[in-house]
């Protein structure tokens, strides 16, 4: 061990005068050994007194201390050794009481601060004992010895108001009357004692006429059971205080030695019936009855009560040791999971007898941990989910969209749903299962409920892709006629073919869409042909000026899809000849060059139908005179010839839709998966496959012909290879465990009700492809077994045995004492049973039977002059409910048959009579209406006969439930079967179904805005019906509730064209005749028309036409005369790039250009378009590209495609329509236990969840999210206390007695106190009441004596007071109290009053006590009850004091004052200190000695508060007179010196005069 460290501190003096030794501080503990073998060293030195070091010599060598010391060396093993040992922390200390100096004035405000102290030292944990601190320091600092509290403020007591006064004690002569009060809250931490809880007045109503009673009898306390002495050890005694007495006569037998034989008869008779688990001893007990004067004296007397009774000799309960520990219930290992549980019992050897100690409990559990280390993991689980379902969208549509649509062919955004179910997760952790086994745990579902965490989720949206529709081009011209194949050109069979593109392509590819070719036999055909490019000017032949000429055509080789070609290919045909014309002479008729030829008016011809073209001229300047060349008439102008002459015969191929995709056999027929990826469809090719189609010819119009009538060259063709999907297998969960049978034994029951169990099983992966499919059942189901009958327990009661009295020898000297009879005690066996009568261990019956019954019970042996009576025989039968009387009866038996007193009936009843009992019931409805509440199975299917998440009905008819109450004659609650009634009245009730909001449908789409460029157009619908009962809201209205979709839309230019007809002839208005020429006016029709691929087709409105470009419809101009140069009219202007030439005039063969900008212009996005099929999903948005002119007009897209301003601009944004989703709900959960286990106000809960929120316009989620409905009625029985009856004591008027009360069986609905029914009903209940077990039916009890002072009972329990230091923020426990006060009869008798009485305890909850008026509070400061300390405050504090002066100050403005019977006591400095209550005196009469009445006892508020409750010591009130009835001396005085200021006042008052 370390030897006390020396530090540099101390001083060893070497030399006296001049050196003194320095040691240094002692090094690290070293050495090779751990413990006590190290060592340590330290340097010590020689100094001056100076300060200057010197030689060792220089000093004292005798008194030089030593520089090294064995010490403890620690070593890192030695943690396990020691530990440091922390002391409890003492009594909070003021920090004042440890600063030195004066002690300064505190003023307590919530708490004043402390200091707590405690002992910490390092021990050895082996032993305890001490060790070196520094053994600990080594591995932990060492813990603090001091911390800061808080010391609660002073509480003083307070009490209650004074209770009203009582009556008088006495009902003649001079008595008291009381008035008590109780303490609310106890003093705490030094605060003010309690001051008196009783005050005394004195009374008298009246004189006595007679004289009082002064005497009672009173009777004490019985005493401890005890055994009576041997009849041996007695007669021993007997001998040695008498010597030898003579020996009894033969034959004579004392009463002792009579009960000695009975008993020796009947011993072998009574053992067999004791039971190893009861020692029933019976003894005797004694009690002391005195006669008692009224001032307290004791008086003898010999005609005294009952003394000596028979008991059972208590014994305690005795138990054996505990049984070990079972089996933990945990059998795996897993910290997080909760703790098992762990049981271990003892057993009974000896049952409690008399009033020995109950037995405590015989079965202990403890929370454990499974040990060892083959302790398999604790199984966790984890949420799985099945495949998502197909995409569906109709779970989307509105209620509207439901019943309008075609629930075929819907695309866009839709829902998915899937089941999740709960599996094991950690299977893998058992080593000991094979591999079969653990997949077979992993997968198997399981409770939900044992999963954790949260949800995944159930619904998703998905998209299904819309088809996109082909869309083509119109008809394009019909080609020349050409031969099918050019390189083989052997017959002379031919076609002519028009085409059309495709504008839009398809889901699926072109095989999708129409046809895009159509063929017309024809003869003659060719491959190759001359092309008209233009006519050279006409030119006169033989070089004259005028007359017939010629043109030279020019042409082009062209294909037959009109492409340029070598000139060679056309060969074959020879070129066109020049062309005849004419040139005008000046005196002939001018013409006008031929216009083109117009559109075809058929596209092909039949025997009633032909096409025709027509072209015209006009006449430039007519003939003048004689020799000219004469104009033609007007049918000459116009030439009409044939067109499309081809036959109305169009065939064209027809493809029909691609078969399913199979195995080529010419492939491998290999179906795997490996390495392959998913394809646009999301499906994993397996191997290559080949699909088919049928290809025919058909005629328009007519049908199916054979396929020589089409061309082969645009034959589709009917095959093509494709990728075939992976089959999938049905892929299922195993199933699950079957469910738990209800535990129960009642087979009865099951039998009837039928209880099943069932297993079920989930789809993971549902067939596609040709995969297996899966089975049909997924869920089974069978009977639960049926148990066994329960074992049950009873208790076996054995007969009474023999009334036992107490022995003769001690009840010799009492009357009747030679007779056998009296009061007495008698037992009896117990044992357990089962119910089928076998014998059952004691423990059994303690743990499932009743309550024991009583071994023993009082009994009463009848003597010679007691009648004695029969038991009370049964009740007659009563022959209807309601109806006549029943009755008992007994007889008298023996020689009580001859006796007078026993024949009188109205003391010995000998038949009793009462009323049939009546049992009516009446039923009638409590409480309110439940919830309406649809039937069960309430789930709908869909249409595809799968179960779709939320989809539940949610309304419709329910029912709605009242509870019913069933109440007997006497208006007490019964069970509801006796009304007939199943405890309910049901009535049919509706829920609304929602209803969606309801639109219109979309009006068709209004024209395009513009006629030329980019526009807008609208479709719109409007409100027909707003939502209610929650259905789905409507889009956003506008002020006239309609809703508009606006899309951008593009017209073509050349859409709509103006078409002149040829001008009219001529109207000259200054005609010369000869001359036929001059002014003149020329006009034609104008009309805008729909231009198509073949020209213009149908006129239309003229608005639809660019009104700047419509032609004119008349001019005005000059008739050429003969000789004058005739020109043609103006032909079209040419392109100008960035010009556009206007003429100043007709006239003019030029024009200024005038410069026009063009830009590219973009319309706003469109709303988002989805497929006409779809609810909502993905979509597009579309703008427009504009060419417009710096004038703000649009011109043709091709104008700036001219100018190099189109780019790839994105016409198109992918879009999102957010889906309506429904909210979508959980189940309703199971009903709830009942919230009350009886009464009238019970009632069940169901609830359900929030699966997935609604979305968008989605109908949203309701707002009852639970449901309730009430409980059937069941009465509350429940045991309950009579109240205790009057202290009874036996034949005397006061002392020590019993009083009883019964436990009786209550019905109540809940609420009300209850009423008192048949024990029976209260069977099936523990015998306890309000949960306490231990029964108590009687108890000891005082009757005061007359006269005598006496403390109260207790009072209630006060409330829970939360005992609190606010401003500093800390919470203390709460308190509660109770209080017992002193009542007196006599007031000779004050002095004998025992001291009041009070106790508290701590309890839980309470408020912050705050003062009011009527308590009693002390001043200048408000009662604090800011702090406690629950280790000073004990459990249970129960204090005996003296009373002390009452301090009553209410606060009033501010201001202490005292209430009315009390007076200000002020303190030193002028402040309220204390408010005394007035002495209450009372004058005496002449004669009466007993005048000095006083009042409540106190303590001297005066004297220092040093003196403690509990000692002696009262000081009284003055009283003016003395205990001889006279005025004492200092009366006199006092009178004396009033007189004497009265003649001074008098007298100086009059000198003033």
């Amino acid at each position: 061990m370390f030897v006390q460290s020396d530090y540099c501190f101390m001083f060893l003096h070497c030399d006296l005068s001049l050196f003194i030794c320095f040691p240094g501080p002692w090094g690290r503990c070293m050495g090779s050994d751990c413990g006590l073998g190290g060592s340590q060293s330290r340097a010590v030195w020689c100094a001056h007194v100076d300060g200057w070091t010197t030689l060792h010599t220089n000093c004292d060598q005798a008194q030089r201390p030593s520089n090294q010391r064995n010490c403890f060396r620690v070593c890192d093993w030695h943690k396990d050794l020691y530990d440091w040992k922390l002391g409890a922390w003492n009594e909070c200390v003021p920090v004042s009481a440890r600063t030195f100096g004066a002690p300064r004035q505190f003023t307590c405000s919530g708490g004043e601060e402390g200091i707590q102290t405690r002992e910490v030292g390092c021990i050895l944990k082996s032993d305890g004992s001490p060790a070196e601190d520094a053994i600990c320091e080594y591995f932990e600092p060492k813990p603090r010895l001091e911390q800061a509290c808080l010391i609660p403020c002073p509480q003083d007591c307070v009490v209650s108001e004074y209770s009203p006064w009582t009556s008088c004690s006495k009902t003649c002569g001079t008595g008291l009357r009381n008035r008590v009060r109780s303490v609310l809250v106890p003093p705490l931490f030094g605060g003010a004692a309690c001051p008196n809880l009783t005050e005394f007045q004195s009374c008298k109503p009246g004189p006595c006429t007679g004289p009082e009673g002064m005497y009672s009898l009173r009777v004490g306390p019985w005493s401890p059971c005890a055994l009576p002495q041997t009849r041996t050890a007695r007669q021993v005694k007997r001998r040695k205080g008498k010597g030898q007495g003579l020996r009894e006569r033969a034959g004579v037998k004392d009463p002792e030695t009579r009960e000695l034989i009975q008993k020796k008869r009947t011993r072998n008779r009574l053992n067999r019936q004791e039971s190893p688990f009861w020692d029933i001893q019976v003894g005797y007990q004694n009690r002391e009855v005195t006669c008692i004067h009224r001032n307290g004296s004791t008086v003898g007397r010999k005609d005294l009560p009952l003394t000596i009774q028979s008991c059972v000799l208590p014994k305690d309960c005795k138990l054996t040791d505990w049984t070990i520990w079972s089996p933990c219930t945990k059998t795996c290992m897993n910290p997080e999971s909760p703790r098992g549980n762990r049981t271990r019992t003892r057993q009974v050897l000896q049952f409690p007898v008399g009033e020995g100690a109950e037995c405590p409990p015989l079965e202990e559990f403890e929370s454990c941990e499974p040990q060892g280390e083959s302790i398999p993991p604790c199984a966790t689980y984890t949420w799985r989910t099945t495949e998502w379902s197909d995409c569906r969208v109709d779970t989307l549509l509105s209620q509207q969209d439901r019943r309008r649509s075609n629930l075929t062919g819907l695309c866009g955004g839709g829902l998915q749903t899937r089941e999740v179910y709960c599996v094991q997760a950690n299977a893998d952790n058992y080593f000991m299962l094979s591999t079969r086994t653990k997949d077979l745990i992993s997968s198997r579902p399981v409770e939900n409920k044992l999963c954790e965490g949260p949800i995944p989720n159930r619904s998703q949206l998905c998209q299904i892709p819309c088809p996109i529709d082909c869309e083509v081009s119109p008809w394009g011209a019909w080609g020349p006629c050409t031969f099918e194949n050019c390189d083989d050109q052997a017959g002379k069979k031919g076609f002519k073919l028009r085409k059309r593109q495709i504008t839009n392509e398809p889901t699926g590819g072109p095989g999708n869409c129409p046809h895009l070719v159509e063929a017309v036999p024809c003869d003659e055909p060719t491959c190759y042909d001359w092309q008209l490019i233009s006519l050279d000017p006409c030119i006169p032949d033989d070089g004259k000026q005028c007359g017939s000429g010629t043109q030279i055509v020019q042409v082009q080789c062209v294909n037959s899809n009109g492409e340029k070609v070598d000139r060679n290919l056309c060969t074959s045909n020879p070129p066109p000849e020049p062309v005849p014309c004419e040139v005008p002479c000046s005196r002939d008729c001018v013409l006008s060059d031929w216009t083109s030829w117009s559109t075809c008016s058929q596209t092909c011809s039949s025997k009633t139908i032909e096409g025709k073209q027509m072209r015209t001229r006009s006449i430039l300047a007519y003939n003048a005179g004689e020799g000219g060349a004469v104009c033609p008439n007007s049918s000459a102008l116009q030439e009409v010839r044939n067109c499309n002459e081809h036959p109305c015969t169009v065939y064209h191929w027809q493809t029909g839709p691609w078969g399913p995709c199979t195995e080529d056999p010419s492939t491998s027929s290999f179906n795997a998966s490996v390495g392959v990826r998913p394809n646009s469809d999301g499906e994993v090719p397996c191997s290559m496959g080949m699909q088919t189609r049928k290809v025919i010819c058909v005629r328009v119009n007519v049908g199916q012909v054979p396929p020589k009538k089409c061309p082969d060259g645009p034959r589709p063709s009917t095959m093509r290879p494709c990728q075939l999907p992976c089959k999938k297998d049905c892929i299922m969960t195993p199933f699950s465990d079957w469910a738990t049978c209800p535990i129960t034994c009642d087979a009865g029951m099951m039998e009837k009700t039928k209880i099943h169990q069932s297993r079920k099983r989930l789809i993971i992966q549902m067939p596609s492809n040709g995969g297996q499919e899966c089975p049909e059942v997924l869920e089974e189901e069978r009977d639960c077994e049926v148990p066994k009958i329960c074992p049950g327990f009873r208790w076996k009661t054995h007969k009474w045995r023999k009334c036992q009295l107490v022995p003769w020898f001690l009840r010799q000297d009492t009357p009747g004492a030679q007779e056998t009879c009296g009061p007495g005690l008698q037992t009896r066996a117990v044992s357990c049973r089962q119910l089928d009568g076998t014998q059952a261990d004691i423990s059994e019956c303690l743990k499932f039977a009743k309550a024991m019954p009583a071994i023993t019970q009082r009994c009463q042996l009848p003597c010679q002059d007691d009648c004695q009576l029969t038991n009370w025989s049964k009740f007659s039968s009563c022959t209807a409910d309601c109806v006549g009387v029943r009755t008992r009866k007994r007889s008298l038996i023996g020689r009580s048959k001859k006796k007078d007193k026993c024949k009188n009936t109205q003391m010995y009843p000998l038949s009793e009579t009462q009323y049939c009992p009546c049992d009516k019931y009446n039923a009638q409805p409590v409480g309110n209406w439940s919830d309406c509440i649809l039937p069960e199975g309430g789930r709908v299917e869909s249409i595809l006969g799968m179960k779709v998440q939320g989809d539940i009905k949610e309304c419709g008819q329910g029912y709605r439930y009242q509870a019913m109450v069933c109440y007997d004659q006497d208006n007490r609650l019964v069970e509801t079967s006796r009304c007939n009634s199943h405890g309910y009245i049901e009535e049919a009730c509706i829920i609304p179904c929602p209803s969606d909001c309801k639109l219109s449908e979309w009006s068709n789409w209004s024209r395009c805005s513009k006629s030329c460029g980019s526009g807008v157009k609208v479709r719109s619908k409007w409100l027909r019906e707003k939502p209610y009962n929650g259905g789905r809201p409507c889009p956003k209205l506008d002020h006239i509730n309609q809703v508009y979709e606006v899309v951008p839309c593009q017209s073509d230019c050349k859409q709509y064209v103006w078409v002149a007809e040829p001008w009219s002839v001529w109207k000259v208005s200054n005609v010369d005749l000869k001359e036929n020429c001059g002014e003149g006016v020329q006009t034609r029709r104008v009309r805008c028309m729909l231009n198509t691929i073949d020209g213009p087709s149908e006129p239309v409105e003229d608005y639809l036409c660019d009104p700047e470009e419509m032609p004119l419809g008349a001019r005005e101009s000059r008739l050429p005369c003969p000789e004058d140069c005739v020109l043609s009219d103006w032909g079209p202007w040419s392109r100008c790039t960035l010009v556009r030439v206007e003429p100043t005039s007709e006239s003019s063969s030029s024009a200024v250009c005038k410069i026009v900008n063009m830009f590219c212009f973009f319309s706003d996005w469109s709303t988002c378009q989805l497929s006409p099929n779809a609810v909502c999903g993905s979509g597009i948005k579309t703008r427009m590209l504009d060419c417009v002119r710096s004038d703000g007009k649009s011109v043709d897209i091709k104008f700036c495609e001219e100018m190099n301003l189109e780019k790839k601009w994105q016409m198109n944004i992918s879009c999102v329509v957010e889906c309506p989703v429904n909210c979508q709900l959980s189940e309703w959960s199971a009903w709830s236990e009942c919230s009350q286990t009886c009464g009238l106000e019970g009632k069940m809960w169901r609830q359900r969840s929030v699966v997935q929120a609604s979305q968008g316009d989605g109908r949203p989620c309701p707002s009852q999210m639970e449901q309730w409905k009430p409980c059937p009625v069941r009465p509350c029985y429940r045991w309950q206390y009579s109240p205790w009856s009057e202290c009874r004591v036996e034949n005397v008027v006061c002392g020590h007695g019993m009083r009883f009360r019964n436990l009786s069986c209550f019905v109540s609905d809940g609420d009300d106190e209850g009423s008192l029914v048949d024990e029976e009903l209260c069977s099936s209940l523990e015998v306890a009441v309000d949960g306490d077990k231990q029964i108590r039916l009687k108890e000891s009890c005082i009757l005061p004596c007359p006269g005598e002072c006496y403390l109260m009972e207790w009072s209630d329990w006060s409330s829970c007071v939360n005992i609190c230091a606010k401003e500093a923020g800390v919470d203390f426990a709460s308190v509660q109290v109770r209080s017992r006060a002193v009542l007196a009869q006599e007031p000779e008798n004050l002095q004998l009053c025992p001291d009041q009485e009070w106790e508290s305890q701590p309890c839980t909850g309470g408020e912050h006590f705050e003062k009011h008026d009527g308590f009693n509070l002390s001043c200048p400061a408000a009662p604090n009850f800011d702090a406690f300390i629950p280790s000073i405050y004990p459990s249970v504090l129960s204090l005996q004091f003296k009373s002390y002066m009452n301090l009553r100050c209410p606060l009033q403005a501010g201001i202490c004052l005292c209430e009315e019977g009390f007076t200000e006591v002020l303190s030193s400095t002028g402040q309220l200190d204390q408010c005394a209550p007035i002495p209450i005196l009372e004058i005496p009469t002449a004669g009466d000695k007993k005048g000095d009445v006083k009042t409540s006892r106190a303590i001297n508020p005066t004297l220092p508060t040093t003196i403690q409750p509990g000692r002696n010591g009262r000081t009284w009130y003055l009283q003016p007179y003395g205990p001889d009835g006279k005025l004492k001396m200092w009366v006199y005085g006092v009178a004396a010196g009033a007189f004497v200021l009265l003649i001074f006042i008098v007298s100086m008052i009059y000198l003033a005069w």
